[in-house]
């Protein structure tokens, strides 16, 4: 029982180290990749396809600010108020799939980020408890502005394309830096499903989603709602 004790308290020991001490150093540095996009290429090598990973890491005030409002305002426009959990979206949600409806927006963008650069894809108990455990530590040593400029750098945003800067310069021939609201907002709009949806070339849906997130982005008072976010 000893051995089991000590071996117990090196592991506990151990995990709160790494993840903390990760979590502090990615405050800092750029990320060099997430879970997802080493599945998006191991899947394409094994099915034979193209397996090039886009992405190219751009620090806050190196993207549009459209882009910023329009993450939030597309998944998440209670995140600069809440510490990572927003409790009514997350009771809407409880509510509406007891119905056997869904409804999105139940995930805050911290709680994305978390689940990308920390943790693997699928659904667990382990992976939501680990979830809610990265979510709170990003929120305090990150803050908000951090947790905003790396979701807008690890985002899907089309087939094998991750963040805003691949992404602006795979379908629009331009930096993030240059994106208009209309192209923001096109990019936000097929974040629930980069892969099915296109923002090069939108469908109906696109089209329809994204006026709404302009809608939405006006709504918000624009760039005001997002100055000032948290940085610590």
């Amino acid at each position: 029982m000893r051995k089991i004790r000590r071996l117990l308290s090196k592991i506990i020991f151990y995990f709160f180290a790494f993840s903390i001490g990760g979590v502090l150093l990615f405050k800092f540095l750029p990320i060099p990749f997430t879970w997802t996009m080493l599945d998006r290429k191991v899947s394409a090598i094994a099915e034979g396809k193209d397996s090039k990973i886009h992405y190219k890491w751009r620090s806050y005030h190196k993207v549009s600010r459209e882009m910023h409002l329009a993450a939030v305002a597309a998944e998440d426009q209670n995140f600069p108020e809440h510490w990572g959990f927003d409790i009514k979206a997350l009771q809407k949600a409880y509510v509406n799939n007891q119905k056997g409806k869904k409804v999105r927006g139940a995930s805050t963008i911290s709680q994305q980020v978390a689940k990308n650069v920390f943790l693997w894809q699928g659904r667990s108990y382990l992976r939501k408890a680990l979830e809610v455990y990265f979510t709170a530590l990003i929120e305090l040593i990150w803050g908000k502005q951090r947790i905003l400029e790396v979701y807008v750098n690890v985002a899907e945003m089309g087939p094998n394309t991750f963040g805003a800067e691949a992404a602006s310069q795979r379908f629009f021939g331009k930096p993030a830096s240059h994106l208009t609201r209309a192209e923001a907002a096109r990019l936000a709009a097929v974040l629930p499903s980069p892969v099915k949806w296109s923002a090069a070339k939108p469908g109906p849906y696109v089209t329809r989603r994204s006026g709404v997130i302009q809608k939405y982005m006006r709504a918000l008072g624009g760039f005001k709602y997002i100055e000032g976010l948290r940085k610590f």
